[in-house]
């Protein structure tokens, strides 16, 4: 794939703030200017961004309902009521299940949980997860990650004499459903200084502000904020603001006492004795217990979250590592099936800005991770249908700065259901209704997009020269995180690399090449190690010493306990 190279060289306003940061508070130059470029330039500002505090977090009471949602929590624990824990079978909902019902368990026996089956209820509240509730005895249901667009279905359980807390993230529609409490952020009523939570991340908040009214010390709940940083980092929320506090000690947790469950996940991913990272839930921990919704039941997930022993764990990782390997073999062969249906598309098709594939036995647990597959690999908004049960089932991901709730919400006239966020959605529909949602979303995004580039674009935050990559920069560096949308990790540019004369083609079908090289316009460039996944086609050019230009980010490489600096690197510019 071909990539625009975005630079913008820093203004003399901002190398003269970066001089400023560097002489006021000792940090490394390169460090100081991203920070400017961050707009981060006090000292007050830089040092709650670097060390962030808990005592930050937001008021939870400013979160409309959230007193009602406390009473009615503690008038179901006073009157040892039967307490229903909902949540969706991701990883957002199933970590989010784990963090209520752990937390409440203490105070009640007369507490259950239910993750929906992807295939036979779909996502969000079920007629079906109403009917378990009443046949339970159940009287409050509270759910997590999903129940802003349920009206009927909480009309249902309030006729069957179920309460109702929802505590969601997505959008609601104009009208809420008839709860006792609606906790979400994005209301439009809603004064609450942060917006972005997770679903979990409103769980956590519902459960501070039940610490509070109580007077219950918050500690016991702080150690479930390795379930919220798992939530944050698999449901691509912003890493900024209340987020940013919530992952930093979640990620904490994770790594200086984890659960026994997360710690069973940790081991059968390979990344004991390693530093975990959101990269890390992102691409290892987080695709595994999603496996567990996409190919089984979210459920299993949780009973590995709420694991009391070690056997017992091991048994639910390896179990979930099992359905991850299932799934990625099933996603590549969609993919690939999906990929052949592109190629055989008129060219009309081929020239629309959005693509639509539908295949009738497509899995339906695996459509989210070949639209974002397709997606990466054309570069346009992409919507992957199959059918399931009743209705067509469709997944939706977008390109970076295209808003695609916005253009699915456009079609709502052909949609049964939706919901999700700007760059991945869910939708059912009415077979019948296919071609009109297909030709209606394309004219939708091509309007949307008009004339816009659907070139991928890298953004490099600066130039770097490898004399500049000293301990002192990556401690800086390392400062910066957690990494994440709106908080990327910075991409750094070096002109006129060269290899050392060591590096060499690596990989199974020798598709990477795992670098060795040093900055060609320095007199005392340090050796340092790059790995360019699937570049192989440049390795003529570099074995042949000729300078070249890369874009990447700085990783840390741990391997037998050492650890080294170890660029990734995203593109490489040859010199014609």
């Amino acid at each position: 794939m071909t990539y625009k190279w975005n630079y913008q060289p820093p203004t003399q306003a901002e190398l003269q703030e970066r001089d400023r940061l560097v002489a006021e508070l000792g940090l490394s130059p390169a460090i100081s200017l991203l920070l400017v470029q961050r707009g981060l330039t006090t000292r007050e500002a830089i040092k709650k961004f670097f060390k962030p505090s808990l005592n930050d977090l937001e008021n939870p009471f400013l979160m409309p309902d959230m007193d009602k949602a406390v009473e009615r929590l503690n008038q179901a624990l006073g009157e040892k009521e039967k307490i229903l824990i909902y949540g969706d079978y991701d990883v957002d909902g199933t970590t989010a299940v784990s963090l209520v019902y752990k937390y409440l368990r203490p105070y009640t026996s007369s507490l259950d949980y239910y993750i929906p089956d992807r295939y036979d209820e779909g996502s969000g509240v079920s007629f079906r997860g109403v009917d378990y509730a009443a046949e339970h005895g159940v009287t409050l249901i509270i759910s997590l990650d999903c129940g802003i667009k349920a009206h009927d279905k909480v009309a249902y359980a309030k006729e069957k004499g179920i309460d109702f807390i929802v505590c969601d993230h997505h959008m609601p529609d104009e009208t809420l459903p008839d709860a006792v409490a609606v906790l979400d952020a994005k209301r439009e009523d809603s004064k609450y200084p942060y917006e972005h939570l997770s679903g979990c991340g409103v769980g956590f908040k519902f459960m501070q502000a039940f610490a509070i009214n109580n007077g219950f010390p918050l500690a016991e709940l702080e150690k479930l904020l390795e379930l919220v940083a798992m939530s944050i980092a698999s449901d691509i929320v912003p890493i900024t603001g209340e987020n940013r506090v919530l992952a930093y000690y979640g990620l904490r947790q994770i790594n200086s006492n984890p659960s026994i469950g997360m710690k069973s996940i940790i081991d059968v991913c390979g990344l004991s004795g390693k530093e975990i990272t959101i990269s890390d839930i992102v691409f290892k921990i987080g695709p595994r217990l999603n496996a567990s919704g996409r190919m089984m039941n979210g459920k299993e997930a949780v009973e590995l979250m709420l694991a009391k022993d070690s056997a017992t764990a091991r048994k639910k990782s390896e179990s979930i590592n099992q359905y991850n390997d299932e799934r990625r073999e099933l996603d590549k062969k969609i993919t690939e099936e999906a990929s052949h249906l592109i190629a055989e598309q008129s060219k009309q098709e081929k020239d629309q800005k959005a693509i639509v594939v539908y295949n009738p036995t497509w899995h339906k647990g695996v459509i989210g991770i070949v639209a974002s597959r397709l997606t990466e690999k054309y570069y346009r908004p992409v919507a992957v249908i199959t059918k399931s049960s009743e209705f067509l089932t469709g997944s939706a991901r977008s390109v970076v700065g295209f808003d695609i709730y916005a253009a699915i919400e456009n079609c709502r006239d052909l949609l049964e259901n939706f919901g999700g966020h700007t760059y991945a959605v869910g939708f059912s529909l009415k077979e019948e209704n296919l071609e009109a949602f297909k030709k209606k979303f394309q004219q939708t995004v091509a309007a949307q997009l008009g004339t816009k580039d659907l070139t991928p674009q890298i953004d490099i935050d600066a130039i770097l020269d490898f004399k500049e990559i000293s301990p002192k920069f990556l401690r800086d560096l390392k400062e910066m995180g957690p990494f994440g949308p709106e908080n990327q990790k910075p991409i750094f540019c070096t002109r006129a690399v060269k290899d050392y004369g060591t590096s060499k083609l690596v990989g199974r079908e020798l598709e990477h090449i795992k670098l060795e090289i040093i900055d060609s316009l320095s007199d005392s460039s340090p050796i340092i190690h790059a790995i360019a996944f699937g570049m192989s086609r440049y390795n003529e050019h570099i074995k042949q010493m000729k300078p070249f230009d890369i874009c990447y980010t700085v990783e840390e490489n741990t391997y037998n306990k050492n650890t080294v600096v170890q660029l990734q690197v995203k593109d490489i510019r040859i010199h014609k």
